[in-house]
């Protein structure tokens, strides 16, 4: 059913998995001198440091106070150090494993995630759960399936606005702490191997309209000024879409207006018309009233409203704000696992409980009898629609109802020969108790594969849920028994895997 270059067992590389980086890059064999990966890679326990380039608003607004706190001067960086310094500091925190061989980065994280899988399974046996421990081609723990693009494989990247090591206010790049943790810098992010040229030429195009634009954003999120982050989104079909996220914060709607003109002009005739834009967005925060929550709005300010990717065969719509995973190559390899790992053929029914544009259920609808969808909210649902009707796909359905009503309905699921089975990707959400009951709870599900980017995180805590004893009146239904994990890497460059784990029951 699936290509050899799909499947689990033709990788070349024999290791690969994810667990807790400190205990692996600290002590483990194939690292075992710590100095390997830069010293301003760890932070005070040992663990790389976190990147604030990812982090939410909440993130950036704390450091912001903690600069304000400390100290209100230029942040230039230490004298005597060119930028490519600090691209190269950057990128040493960003992606820790840059500076290995491919294949030294493979077998790095097949250490972590065979790491974290023994932990899984001590605290397993300690819960009295059947463990599948078998040798050779039938193990527990697959050989780790390997990007198939390992520089520039981002479709999507964030970029954030602030004071360079040069000391400009209007520095378009990442943002990167002093080994010290007081300073804070925007970094052009032209050293990034995981970035494609095209991300970086309409980063470099942002920074020079804003330097054009008469208002100066400072480190403080209040004194920002309009402009903020850009998101630039692109696809294997050549497309590009730009977001830039806008804070009215009190303009007049004459300058609202103006900037936003301004900013159309500048893209799709000025200096910015060499991206070639696809789309552009502008993302703008509301506040409906005081004391209500703000929410973003998606304007199109010039071009197309969508833009397209192509997973496995299956044509899928992109709205500004969906969610899509970030490596399109890697994407196809991690859903012919799960394929796999779910026996996905003419007589299953997949109950698709993952998040985003329907990519997972409907790449999956060609091999399988009936995709059942129950995760997708907003526009997600919209975009899944659309596919659906373009690729002429007639066993998909979503439903906009809450999980433990639509497994309920399943509880009696009878099928002329079909297994029903469930595939949970949380996309970095944690899985609620709530439908973890649901999913214990209906004896139609023999067969679970569940994508997991944090298993040795709060993801393990769904793990022992799933396949814990029965406890009272909290968790019913025959518990699951972990039979298969294979690894893919969807991150090069980075300590991160996707692990898809197998549970039978």
């Amino acid at each position: 059913m699936f290509s050899c270059r799909g499947r689990f067992l033709c990788c070349s590389c024999r290791k690969g998995l994810m667990a807790g980086p400190r205990s692996i890059l600290s002590s483990g064999t194939l690292l075992s001198k710590r100095r390997q990966l830069p010293w301003w890679a760890w932070g005070s326990q040992g663990q790389p440091q976190a990147s604030l380039a990812s982090a939410g608003e909440r993130n950036f607004t704390q450091a912001a106070s903690e600069h304000q706190q400390g100290e209100r001067k230029h942040l230039e960086g230490q004298p005597g150090q060119d930028l490519g310094f600090w691209q190269k500091r950057l990128a040493d925190q960003l992606l820790p494993l840059w500076r290995l061989n491919y294949d030294e980065q493979l077998k790095v994280k097949f250490e972590v995630t065979k790491k974290t899988l023994e932990q899984l399974q001590s605290r397993l046996h300690k819960l009295g759960t059947m463990v599948v421990e078998v040798q050779g081609p039938g193990a527990l723990l697959q050989p780790l399936i390997p990007s198939p693009v390992i520089d520039g494989y981002r479709n999507k990247s964030v970029f954030s606005i602030n004071r360079g090591p040069d000391g400009h206010p209007r520095t378009v790049g990442c943002f990167l702490r002093s080994p010290g943790g007081k300073k804070i810098f925007c970094v052009p992010a032209g050293h990034l191997r995981t970035l494609p040229a095209r991300h970086l030429q309409v980063a470099q195009c942002y920074e020079a309209f804003l330097r054009q634009t008469p208002l100066e954003p400072t480190l403080d999120i209040h004194q920002l000024g309009p402009w903020r982050r850009l998101r630039v989104r692109t696809s294997s079909q050549g497309q590009t879409m730009a977001i830039i996220t806008f804070h009215a914060q009190g303009l007049s709607q004459e300058a609202i207006c103006a900037h936003k003109e301004r900013a159309k002009e500048f893209f799709m005739s000025g200096w910015g018309s060499v991206c070639d834009l696809t789309s552009l967005y502008l993302k703008e925060r509301v506040t409906p009233r005081p004391k209500q929550s703000c929410f973003h709005r998606y304007q199109l300010l010039a071009g197309e409203p969508h833009v397209f990717e192509d997973v496995l065969g299956v044509k899928l719509r992109i709205s500004p704000g969906a969610f899509f995973p970030p490596n399109t190559g890697a994407i196809e390899a991690l859903y012919r696992v799960v394929a796999e790992l779910g026996g996905v053929d003419q007589s299953t029914v997949i109950l698709d409980l993952s998040h985003g544009t329907g990519a997972l259920g409907l790449s999956l609808a060609q091999w399988a009898a009936q995709v059942l969808s129950l995760r997708l909210v907003g526009q997600a649902v919209e975009d899944a629609r659309w596919s659906v009707a373009f690729n002429e796909i007639t066993n998909w359905e979503c439903q906009r109802q809450d999980v433990e009503k639509a497994v309920a309905r399943l509880r009696k699921f009878q099928g002329d020969g079909q297994a029903l089975v469930a595939v949970v990707d949380p996309a970095g959400a944690v899985l609620s108790h709530r439908v973890i009951r649901a999913i214990r709870g209906c004896p139609a599900i023999q067969k679970l594969v569940f994508i997991s980017g944090r298993p040795h995180a709060e993801d393990m805590e769904t793990f022992l849920q799933l396949c814990c004893p029965v406890s009272g009146q909290d968790l019913q239904g025959k518990p699951f028994t972990l039979s298969q994990a294979v690894p893919v890497d969807m991150l090069p460059h980075t300590l991160s895997s996707q692990l898809v784990l197998a549970f039978t029951r």
